[in-house]
């Protein structure tokens, strides 16, 4: 069973096996460690914050510890805390731990002051709920800024020229470790390919899939329409995937496609992770037909109140294309994400990604905004803003608008709100006299999914600047009919 635990800003995600709670989180730990998923030299969370996050005893915690350090998989030194052992010489490449970072010496520049307030502009809502944008102003800028002047004072010249059409190896391996240890990603830094955003992304998988012949991609019921047209020109068909009130289904024809683009962790829009046996059911398609999974983990990291879900990539590495971004966890105007890749599609993508890697200076910024832990901080802190949010979002809606059903929002940035059958285009209208931008269900639903259409809006809280949250918030409880 997967379960991430936060502690001092930085996300595990172990996958707990064994009976009991100390057997199981001692596997668990082991397992990371042996499978090289925590490296050497990481730093553990102390035992008494780790209890606190488990709900369980300290000593139930300090006793795992102990079982590993005597068994040579950590090592705890007086003031240092317990870290993962070295085992450098298992290592097969031999390439060594990295070393540690030498903290940033403290800014003690004034800090700047308020942006001017935002002014409406003209036939502009005044309020943003259209799902799929975070809070742009949380971004954080003097972190970022930090991070860009670090990495471009340590980054060789050779950094500077054209490199590998992969993206810079800094990145790669930094994002190799996180993707492994927050999202339970098999991720090695040859297999990943950084690319310019999501689409960037799946522009190149299209192209790859029509050279090796295949002709459809099968994709959810619900889903982004420029998803769908992006690979419709790339020559794929984009026959959509049965559904029903549990999520979507497996594909009914084995060989109605050769590939399939899913949102599993977290089904956009609607939000249901895909089940546990769905999951199986869409890997066992994969290995029995030679197809391809297209894992789109758009916002795996965002979760508040429900066990996370790790990555299907983790199942089988072979057979699945994980596709991870920035967008919505920092702001989707860096173009940043990234594919790991099954071996076997790594030298083609490589070809196709000629010109489009993104900048190096960025790709650097990144690699030491996540070794430094900045980006494991500021995933934590808005995941708290947003939570308050949606909290505040299902108050409003149970106090002025009980009759409308809330779903969809044990993660992301979204909810979907479930409204009497014949109302969705009457709240859309009644959203924008009020100043307020806002998508019904309908403007994701596959045109030729067997479904029948359900009136809800989707909206998006993660939108709106935190001082106008307020506003946004009663223009839509105003809509609502």
């Amino acid at each position: 069973m997967g379960k991430s635990w936060a502690t001092f800003g930085v996300d595990l995600h172990l996958d707990r096996s064994g009976t009991g709670l100390r057997r199981g989180l001692t596997d668990a730990l082991r397992e990371a460690v042996r499978g090289g998923r925590l490296a050497p030299g990481t730093r553990l969370p102390s035992s008494r914050s780790l209890a606190a996050d488990l709900g369980v005893a300290r000593n139930t915690v300090a006793e795992v510890y102990a079982d590993l350090v005597a068994e040579g998989w950590l090592a705890a030194r007086q003031g240092s805390g317990t870290r993962v052992a070295d085992r450098t010489p298992a290592i097969p490449d031999g390439t060594p731990a990295t070393p540690d970072r030498t903290p940033a010496a403290p800014d003690h520049r004034p800090a700047p002051s308020h942006p001017a307030p935002h002014r409406r502009e003209p036939g502009r809502p005044a309020y943003d709920l259209v799902p799929g944008t975070p809070e742009l102003a949380s971004f954080p800028r003097a972190q970022w800024l930090r991070a860009a002047r670090r990495a471009l004072t340590t980054a060789p010249d050779r950094a500077l020229g054209y490199g590998d059409p992969r993206g810079r190896p800094e990145l790669r391996t930094a994002l190799a470790d996180y993707l492994s240890r927050a999202r339970g990603v098999h991720a090695d830094p040859d297999r990943i390919v950084v690319c310019a955003g999501f689409l960037g992304g799946l522009g190149v998988l299209a192209e790859l899939l029509r050279q090796r012949g295949a002709r459809s991609v099968a994709v959810e019921s619900y889903g982004l329409p420029h998803h769908r047209r992006l690979l419709t020109r790339a020559g794929c068909d984009t026959p959509p995937l049965p559904f029903d009130d549990r999520g979507t289904l497996p594909l009914a024809d084995p060989a109605a496609a050769q590939a399939a683009l899913l949102t599993l962790s977290h089904q956009f829009p609607l939000g249901l992770p895909l089940l546990p046996e769905r999951r199986t059911a869409l890997i066992d398609w994969a290995r029995r037909t030679g197809g391809l999974v297209l894992e789109d983990d758009y916002d795996g990291e965002l979760r508040y109140d429900r066990q996370p879900v790790g990555a299907l990539q983790g199942l089988d590495p072979d057979r699945v294309v994980y596709l991870g971004t920035a967008s919505k966890s920092l702001a989707p105007g860096l173009r940043l994400g990234w594919l790991v890749l099954p071996p076997s599609l790594v030298e083609d993508a490589m070809d196709c990604m000629a010109g489009r890697t993104p900048g190096a200076l960025d790709q650097l910024t990144l690699a030491e905004f996540l070794g430094s832990g900045g980006y494991d901080r500021h995933v934590r802190a808005v995941r708290l803003r947003y939570r308050r949010r949606r909290d505040a979002l299902v108050a409003a809606l149970a106090e002025r608008a009980p009759e409308v059903r809330v779903t969809g929002i044990a993660a992301g940035l979204h909810a979907v709100l479930q409204l009497p059958p014949g109302t969705e285009q009457q709240a859309v209208r009644a959203a924008a006299w009020n100043g307020l931008a806002v998508h019904g269900l309908s403007t994701f639903r596959h045109p030729e999914a067997a479904v029948a259409p359900l009136d809800a809006l989707v909206v998006g809280y993660g939108t709106p600047p935190e001082h106008a949250w307020a506003g946004a918030l009663d223009a839509l409880c105003r809509a609502l009919p």
